[in-house]
């Protein structure tokens, strides 16, 4: 039996006729008389009295009826929850990718594809690789690449890591000093990002090429959150290595002064990254193809400090 039989028995059940019924359906009679008889040839039951003025559904049609009455009802759930992720985007992101370049991307996004939904996972990139592999999501953004076979990264955005600073007098009179990065972290408390984010593993090595080690670092506190690292960074608390990209806006403002790393392990890429055995839908695979393409025409900027496009 099939959906289409279901459907014309339970429409000559309803309607009490077979003219009706395909009426209803907008067929044939004779079809509707066709698939009614193909399910009594499969039943081996009748499952409806007919005479020349009256049509009466018998026991084992009743019986029939209600579980074929379900089954279309789930026929019908199902079919519009899969409709429905065809609008839905579940995508899970990184800090910076979350706060920074997702805001940048979805609207425009959104615009030319219409009634699009978002369903955003906000985690660290270690956590955004484990729901990937877990099934939780199938396109994930992220500050770090790893080795896993499982995984396809493709890089999207090119991103470097600053240090910055409280706007005072006392750290300006550090701008554009020789060796000023390394002698604030020397000096100052650091606040540091949390274990598993791709910004503080790319921080690990920066600061063992500038020739930093750990024990050197007065680390006055660790942070998962973008915010509240920059709102006590402000505040005189401490100094943070941070993404260009993150702190772009606060010292643009005048909020914060950023200081750049001499060093090419400050620069870094940031990762679309899917399971490859993951089946996509077409929504899922255009809008990867939208973010791969989506900074590519923007061109090298002056110090973030005048302008607000990301230098690439």
């Amino acid at each position: 039996m099939d959906f289409k039989q279901l459907r014309s028995f339970v429409a000559v059940a309803d309607c009490g006729s077979f003219t009706r019924a395909a009426e209803k359906l907008y067929t044939s009679q004779p079809t509707v008389s066709a698939h009614i008889r193909a399910l009594e040839e499969e039943l081996h039951e009748q499952l409806f009295l007919r005479t020349t003025k009256s049509l009466e559904i018998t026991r084992r049609g009743q019986e029939l009826y209600q579980y074929a009455v379900h089954v279309l009802s789930l026929g019908e759930r199902l079919t519009a929850s899969w409709t429905q992720d065809e609008k839905t985007i579940r995508i899970g992101a990184s800090t910076i990718p979350s706060a920074c370049i997702l805001p940048e991307i979805l609207p425009p996004y959104r615009d030319e594809h219409g009634d699009l939904r978002f369903i955003i996972h906000q985690s660290d990139s270690r956590g955004v690789l484990t729901g990937l592999l877990e099934g939780q999501f199938n396109v994930g953004l992220v500050g770090m690449k790893t080795g896993d076979e499982h995984l396809a990264f493709t890089p999207f955005y090119d991103d470097e890591l600053v240090l910055i600073t409280a706007a005072t007098d006392r750290f300006r009179t550090h701008k554009g000093l020789p060796g000023a990065v390394s002698y604030i972290l020397r000096h100052e408390p650091v606040l540091m990002r949390e274990h598993g984010s791709g910004s503080q593993a790319v921080t690990d090595t920066l600061l063992a090429e500038c020739d930093i080690a750990p024990e050197e670092l007065n680390i006055m506190a660790q942070l998962n959150d973008l915010a509240s690292t920059k709102n006590l960074v402000a505040g005189g608390l401490g100094v943070a290595i941070l993404s260009r990209k993150a702190a772009e806006e606060d010292c643009r403002s005048g909020k914060l002064l950023s200081f750049p790393f001499e060093s090419p392990g400050a620069r870094r890429k940031l990762y679309l990254v899917r399971r490859k055995d993951a089946f996509l839908s077409e929504t899922e695979e255009d809008f990867l193809q939208f973010a791969q393409n989506f900074y590519r025409s923007e061109k090298p900027t002056p110090p973030m400090e005048k302008l607000p496009k990301p230098l690439l």
